[in-house]
């Protein structure tokens, strides 16, 4: 419906999806994690004379990207306060060149930063934890206590946030409560 429309040539599309679930991995049954499994997510854009069917990235990429993807695509200024990299580059050529991390936060004060090969988690407490994706797929392997990786630690631990603003109380449920 979409190609046959006249707006066709001018519709951006973008699709993004829910994180993961972690099945019992790492003694783990649900999503609110910083490991892989759980904040692996499925994102597709669609742009007319930018992007070709079929084609995918393995890019480390994170939410913060769709915005400024989304204002370069339609020709708007991107906001000088937004943080994250515009996708145009990944959009035009998925094997292009990208040297970006993606940041992931769960609560305040945890945070995860993953480039091609690396994620690097540090959490509220100052715990890290660091994995070689290109011998450690699975994120068995905690190396953030090992000689030899405090540059690793350095170099993504730099992206992550500075602050963090405080999480707001959660509101208490209104409604028609027995009155005694």
């Amino acid at each position: 419906g979409l190609e046959k429309s006249p707006r066709a040539k001018d519709m951006i599309v973008v699709w993004w999806t829910d994180h993961g679930w972690h099945l019992g991995e790492k003694e783990h049954w649900r999503k609110f994690a910083l490991w892989e499994d759980a904040t692996r997510t499925s994102m597709a854009i669609a742009a007319p004379g930018v992007t070709k069917p079929g084609t995918t990235t393995h890019a480390p990429v994170d939410y913060m990207n769709l915005y400024p993807t989304v204002c370069q695509l339609a020709g708007i200024p991107i906001p000088e306060h937004v943080e994250g990299d515009s996708l145009v580059p990944l959009l035009k050529d998925p094997n292009a060149k990208w040297e970006q991390i993606a940041v992931c936060t769960h609560g305040r004060g945890n945070h995860a930063a993953v480039d091609k090969n690396w994620r690097y988690i540090r959490y509220a407490d100052g715990s890290e934890e660091l994995y070689n994706h290109s011998d450690d797929p699975n994120e068995w392997t905690n190396l953030a206590g090992e000689v030899g990786m405090s540059a690793q630690r350095t170099r993504l631990g730099e992206v992550l946030p500075s602050i963090d603003q405080e999480v707001p109380p959660t509101a208490k449920p209104k409604g028609k409560g027995k009155k005694k």
